[in-house]
């Protein structure tokens, strides 16, 4: 499990490293651009039942961190619907990477 700080150093999302990598160069992406957006996405098992949304900023400090020291290897396509789901009026809606919508 990666961690994205967002904001101050206390407030830690969890996501899988895999799917964090992925949502990185994304929101890289967007705020290189100096662009806005939200992150949507369903709350983890070992977390209370529901769903999460945060707003994204260029103004608001942002860091990663990934349990595992390698990289991945990227999936474009998987990129490319996250950054397609970034450029709707939704923002980005995180799914599996393998989930066919």
């Amino acid at each position: 499990m990666g961690t994205m700080y967002y904001g101050d150093d206390n407030t830690a999302l969890r996501f899988d490293d895999r799917a964090l990598a992925h949502l990185k160069v994304v929101i890289a992406t967007k705020l290189r651009r100096g662009e806005s957006f939200t992150i949507t996405w369903t709350h983890r098992a070992d977390e209370p039942r529901g769903r999460s949304t945060v707003w994204i900023s260029p103004s608001i400090p942002l860091r990663f961190v990934f349990d595992d020291p390698e990289p991945v290897t990227l999936n474009p396509q998987y990129i490319e619907k996250l950054a397609t789901s970034a450029n709707s009026s939704g923002g980005i809606m995180l799914v599996d990477e393998e989930d066919p919508s």
